[in-house]
C-alpha cells in the first residue's frame, strides 16, 4: 500500500505551499452536499516518477505477462514488454479528474506525503488545475507520518494549511475530512505511549484545525476489523474506517470480496462510532507477490501466490458500491457517516482501481456513472491527454 516517502525533491516547500494558496483563488466549487453519502476513492500516486524507486516498483511489479492488463492507460510498454510510466504533466491529471467527474466521484482522499516526495506531485497538479470542478480532495494519512510523541511530523503543518484550501472536501457543519489510518495499539504504544498520548494528539488537531481557521476536522479513523476495534473507539474520533477490508488468506471471486467489506462495516459498526464504509474495487496482491516491493519488507518471493480475489465486472462493482450506500442510508441518523471510501482509484498492482487500464478500458468509470450520475448524458472522457 504505503511506500516510505521518496527523498527526491521535486519541489522546494516554498513552491509548494505557494502553489496550495493560489489554487484558493481558482474554481468555483458547489456548496450543496449531496442527498446520498459523499462517494471518494484513495488515490495512492506510486505512478508518476520514472527513475524513483516507487515507480520503478511498480513498473517491475505490472510487467510478468499475466498482469499487464492491469497497467493504467497512461502506461507503455515497450519492445522488451517492460511497462513503462510517464512522468505526471498537468493535461494528465486534467484528464484523470475528468474520468472521476465523469463517473460521479465527489473527492479523492490523497495518501499523504511530505511536499518533497515524489509521491506529491500527483496533488501539486490537481491543486493547479482549472478543470476540476466540483470534484474535491480530502487527505488520507498514515498514522507512522505522524511522527511521535516526543517528535510530531512537521507533515501536519502542511495538512492543516490545506484544509484551508478551497478545494478541501468539508462535510457537516462544513469540517474537513480527514482520515488517519493504520491505526493499531501497538503503534500507538511505541510512538504517542498508548491510547491516551494518541488521543491528546488528535485532540490537539483539532484545536489547532480551528485556531488555523481550517476548522475542526471530522477525523476517521481507520483500522482492520479483525484488530482490536474498542481501541478506536477511546481516541476521539468523529467516525471509524479502514483503508482496505479483505483476507489475506483467502482466494474466491469478487462475490466473496464483497461480503468480507460488508462483514467488515458491521464489524467497524460495533465500536459505537459512525463508519465510513470501504468498497473494494478488487484485492490481489500477485504481482508485488511475484515481484516484491521494497516497502512491503516481510513480503517473501512468491510467498502466499495463491491468496487472490478474482477482479470484478464493473457490474458487480457498481453493485457493491450501491450495497454501502444503501447500507449507510440505513444506519441510524446519528451514527450516519457522511462518505464513502473506494479502495481505490489507482492501487493497479494490489489489485483494487477505477482508473481505465490501457489501452482505454473505462467499463468501471462507465458503471459508477450509471450509478451516480442517474443516467446524464454525456460520453466517457476518453484517454487521450494534452502535455
Amino acid at each position: 500500500m504505503i511506500p516510505a516517502a521518496s527523498n527526491a525533491m521535486i519541489m522546494s516547500r516554498r513552491h509548494w505551499l505557494a502553489l496550495a494558496a493560489l489554487a484558493l483563488t481558482r474554481t468555483a466549487f458547489a456548496k450543496d452536499v449531496p442527498r446520498r453519502a459523499l462517494v471518494g476513492a484513495i488515490r495512492w500516486d506510486a505512478w508518476y516518477a520514472p527513475g524513483s524507486s516507487v515507480t520503478s516498483a511498480v513498473e517491475r511489479s505490472l510487467s510478468p505477462e499475466p498482469y499487464r492488463w492491469r497497467r493504467p492507460f497512461f502506461s507503455r510498454q515497450d519492445e522488451t514488454d517492460h511497462v513503462h510510466m510517464p512522468a505526471i504533466s498537468q493535461g494528465l491529471m486534467d484528464l484523470e479528474i475528468a474520468q472521476a467527474r465523469y463517473a460521479g466521484l465527489d473527492y479523492w482522499a490523497f495518501l499523504a506525503y511530505p511536499s518533497d516526495s515524489t509521491m506529491t506531485a500527483p496533488l501539486l497538479h490537481y491543486l493547479t488545475s482549472t478543470q476540476r470542478g466540483d470534484l474535491r480532495f480530502c487527505l488520507f494519512t498514515e498514522l507512522s507520518a505522524w511522527g511521535s510523541r516526543e517528535e510530531p511530523a512537521p507533515l501536519l503543518n502542511e495538512q492543516l494549511r490545506l484544509m484551508s484550501n478551497e478545494a478541501y472536501l468539508r462535510v457537516e457543519d462544513g469540517r474537513p475530512l480527514y482520515y488517519l489510518g493504520f491505526i493499531t495499539e501497538q503503534r500507538a504504544k511505541e510512538r504517542w505511549g498508548g491510547g491516551d498520548g494518541l488521543r491528546h494528539a488528535i485532540a490537539d488537531l483539532r484545536v489547532r484545525g480551528t485556531a488555523s481557521g481550517a476548522g475542526n476536522p471530522y477525523i476517521v479513523v481507520g483500522v482492520l476489523p479483525r484488530d482490536d476495534i474498542g481501541f478506536a473507539a477511546s481516541l476521539g474520533a468523529d467516525a471509524v474506517g479502514a483503508y482496505t477490508i479483505a483476507d489475506g488468506h483467502m482466494t474466491g471471486d469478487y462475490k466473496a470480496l464483497a461480503q468480507i467489506a460488508k462483514d467488515g462495516w458491521r464489524v467497524l459498526a460495533a465500536t459505537g462510532l459512525p463508519v465510513v464504509p470501504t468498497v473494494m474495487a478488487g484485492w490481489d496482491r500477485r504481482p508485488r507477490v511475484e515481484t516484491p516491493v521494497p516497502w512491503e519488507r516481510s513480503q517473501r518471493q512468491g510467498a502466499g501466490i495463491n491468496y487472490f480475489f478474482a477482479s470484478p465486472q464493473a457490474p458487480e462493482l457498481a453493485a457493491h458500491l450501491r450495497e454501502a450506500l444503501d447500507w449507510q442510508n440505513a444506519q441510524p441518523a446519528g451514527r450516519r457517516a457522511p462518505a464513502v471510501l473506494i479502495y481505490a482509484w489507482n492501487e493497479n498492482d494490489e489489485g483494487g482501481w477505477l482508473v481505465p487500464t490501457a489501452p482505454c478500458d473505462q467499463a468501471r468509470l462507465e458503471a459508477l456513472h450509471r450509478l451516480l450520475r442517474q443516467g446524464a448524458a454525456g460520453d466517457p472522457p476518453g484517454c487521450a491527454w494534452r502535455e
